[in-house]
């Protein structure tokens, strides 16, 4: 278990994770990870696209992988919009490359996988779109 107070773990990953790795990531302006990553980059985060599919996104070099993009990239949070059922793999990469942090986005959660990611020093977000997160806190003046 995380010795963050789960109340306290949402603002503690936005002020200390500083550098998101975004899985399935699309340079389409009217999918959800286009906006939201747009929306953090805006806000002072590096991201690094996480997709097959894509050479560049948002102004920064796409990877295939999350190993991959570790392989080049220093890596705080892996933030997830992929399905609930292909969120273990991401999390064993994500646990291998070290990373600090998981965020599963709204309506992604997997209890094991998130069991295995928190057992092996993660901290872990599920269900919530970091975007809004990021918004709440920082008008409460939290960030």
């Amino acid at each position: 278990m995380s010795p963050i107070p789960a109340a306290d773990r949402i603002a503690h990953i936005l002020k200390n994770c500083k550098t998101i790795a975004v899985v399935g990531l699309s340079h389409k302006p009217q999918r959800a990870s286009f906006d939201v990553a747009r929306y953090m980059q805006g806000n002072g985060y590096r991201i690094i696209p996480v997709n097959p599919n894509e050479v560049e996104v948002l102004g920064e070099k796409a990877y295939a992988t999350l190993l991959d993009a570790a392989a080049h990239e220093k890596i705080d949070l892996v933030n997830c919009f992929r399905n609930s059922e292909d969120i273990p793999p991401i999390v064993d990469e994500a646990i291998a490359m070290g990373a600090k942090a998981l965020w599963m986005q709204l309506g992604i959660a997997h209890a094991g996988a998130a069991a295995r990611a928190e057992a092996a020093g993660l901290l872990v977000v599920q269900d919530h779109c970091i975007k809004i997160d990021h918004r709440v806190l920082l008008s409460s003046g939290v960030l």
